[in-house]
């Protein structure tokens, strides 16, 4: 059986990735509530 998680670097990069949040208006909301939170990581 496969598993769920098939780790990509480039996949990881391209959904989850800074430059991927900044692009939607949602995904810029959520690095403002990561900064504002004070994590110490706002994006993969």
């Amino acid at each position: 059986m496969k598993r769920t998680y098939q780790p990509s670097r480039i996949k990881r990069k391209r959904t989850h990735g800074f430059l991927a949040r900044k692009r939607t208006a949602a995904g810029r909301r959520v690095l403002k509530n990561r900064r504002r939170k004070g994590r110490w990581r706002i994006a993969i």
